[in-house]
């Protein structure tokens, strides 16, 4: 169980210290992934930034993911999406738009203060409070694979194992504190779980515009 994001955080980063990274940049899923991004990059001397992905919902299921979006449009469906009730093509189409139009206005805001970050052969830490289906993680995954970074490490406080081992085919390495076989929710690790707004998401990006020295290079 985890205090709370920064607590989380500050675990991983013990882990993340002790790899030889390439003037290394970290990426947080908004928005909770921001958060645990900012201290990942405060103490590894990274620069921050966000990777904009999300979640296709199910049919009233908002929780259950059945696919995700990229930032760069593509649409990547869980194996069983089609299987679940009220899917059909039209709704996924639906889905699809509602969501890029959500990424465009977060892109316009948090872009906003800060450019996107070149990743290009550098290593890229990939972040987010917690993963469930893992969609929204492998939607990322695959618009920063196209960049051409040094590596790719996802680095998540917790996740279940067998959502982890849909990663290791697009990243070099995963990282993961807690991987519980009993997984229910990400909320029940964290005793403060409160949700995180846009505002957060600009002032941690504002904050951490000021240029960092990595600790570790290789």
């Amino acid at each position: 169980m985890f205090r709370n994001r920064e607590d989380a955080a500050l675990q991983l980063a013990k882990r993340l210290k002790a790899l030889k990274l390439k003037d290394p940049v970290v990426l947080g899923i908004p928005r909770g992934g921001v958060v645990i991004a900012a201290v990942l990059a405060r103490e590894l001397g990274a620069e921050l930034d966000v990777v904009l992905s999300r979640k296709l919902r199910a049919p009233y299921q908002a929780e259950l993911a059945i696919g995700a979006i990229g930032e760069d449009g593509e649409v990547y469906l869980n194996s069983f999406a089609r299987e679940v009730p009220g899917v059909t093509e039209t709704y996924i189409r639906e889905e699809r738009d509602h969501q890029s139009a959500e990424i465009a206005r977060r892109s316009k805001l948090f872009r906003a203060e800060k450019p996107p970050a070149d990743v290009t052969g550098r290593s890229v830490i990939v972040t987010d409070d917690g993963i469930a289906t893992g969609s929204t993680m492998l939607a990322a995954l695959h618009v920063l694979g196209a960049q051409k970074p040094h590596d790719i490490i996802v680095a998540v406080p917790v996740a279940p194992p067998e959502t982890l081992e849909k990663f290791r085919p697009r990243c070099s390495r995963v990282e993961c504190l807690l991987t519980p076989s009993d997984f229910g929710a990400i909320g029940q690790f964290y005793a403060d779980f409160q949700q995180v707004e846009d505002e957060e998401v600009v002032r941690l990006l504002r904050e951490s515009r000021a240029p960092q020295k990595a600790v570790k290079t290789c």
